[in-house]
């Protein structure tokens, strides 16, 4: 008796799942994780070049001051801001509240609400100063 393989279903999350604003957070959470990770190395090569003389500094300074620079320091900014609510969310689950789903999506969009407006207002404080 020969048994011939049979057609196995896919895995439900690719038939009963939805995206929702949760499981969005969740994932962007652990991609900004990542993200900050790179904003560390962005940090390090600063603190070389500041050790390495004017030369290298002023080189550096003129790679972020180019539009792709100053795109991946607000990407860095908006991940940071981002990365803190979110993890006071998990925070405050961690302290058994904000289970029910409508919290939940509440507060996931209070974590990206806080991100953008943090950002946009440091980055506005930074071009009013002269910073940029």
């Amino acid at each position: 008796m020969t048994d011939a393989p049979r057609a196995r279903p896919l895995s439900p999350f690719t038939s009963i799942w939805r995206w929702h604003v949760t499981m969005a957070t969740s994932i962007a959470h652990r991609v900004t994780g990542c993200a900050i990770y790179g904003g560390g190395l962005i940090l390090a090569a600063w603190a070389v070049c500041l050790a390495s003389g004017p030369e290298a500094y002023g080189a550096f300074q003129a790679l972020l001051g180019t539009p792709l620079g100053l795109l991946a320091m607000f990407g860095l900014t908006v991940s940071t801001f981002f990365h803190l609510a979110k993890g006071v969310q998990h925070l405050i689950w961690d302290l058994g509240f904000g289970y029910r789903p409508q919290t939940a999506s509440l507060g996931a969009v209070v974590c990206i609400a806080f991100a953008i407006a943090a950002s946009l207002a440091i980055w506005a404080i930074a071009y009013m100063t002269g910073a940029l």
